[in-house]
């Protein structure tokens, strides 16, 4: 019996290891496009580090952004992509608010360098809030208005008290056998 489960355990902990890799890779290679986009207000950029330079003309591809109603690349708003060897990148302004498609083609490559699609939500206006007029009135406690001298003479006098009574108690504690 315990052979049994000893086999038994051993089976799926090596059944798991086995397809805890396969799992692994079959979620990433289904969401890698290739490609990042991302917006902001109402523009919207995209990022790749899939693309070579062309060395003749010096273009690393071209991006393409669709509406909904457009069905291929060449239809899209189309902008170049500008970078270095390590990432790429292009942006497109002034876009309404709308779902979109984005597509990427490399320069010198038939295939897109990766296809995502992007919400633009409507782009929102910041709000004027009014300030303080005067600033903040900080301070040591009164700042913000004289209590004038009567006020001040009770909190002197409070002080004291309390430094005089602190000072009879640890007077008292030191020397127990006095009162």
């Amino acid at each position: 019996m315990r052979t049994i489960q000893l086999l038994l355990r051993s089976g799926l902990t090596v059944t798991a290891a086995a397809a805890l890799p396969l799992a692994l890779t079959a979620g990433t290679a289904g969401a890698a496009s290739g490609i990042s986009v991302s917006t902001t207000g109402t523009t919207v950029s995209v990022t790749t580090s899939a693309c070579s330079q062309n060395r003749t003309t010096g273009v690393w591809g071209t991006g393409s952004l669709l509406t909904s109603s457009q069905g291929s690349f060449a239809e899209g708003r189309k902008a170049t992509l500008a970078g270095t060897t390590v990432s790429q990148s292009t942006a497109w302004t002034n876009v309404t608010p709308g779902t979109y498609t984005v597509i990427v083609m490399c320069q010198n490559v038939s295939t897109p360098a990766g296809t995502q699609s992007v919400i633009v939500s409507r782009a929102t206006t910041p709000t004027a809030t009014a300030s303080p007029t005067r600033g903040v009135m900080g301070g040591l406690g009164g700042a913000s208005k004289d209590y004038g001298p009567l006020t001040l003479a009770a909190g002197g006098g409070l002080v004291t008290v309390g430094v005089l009574a602190t000072a009879w108690f640890l007077r008292r504690r030191a020397k127990p056998y006095r009162l």
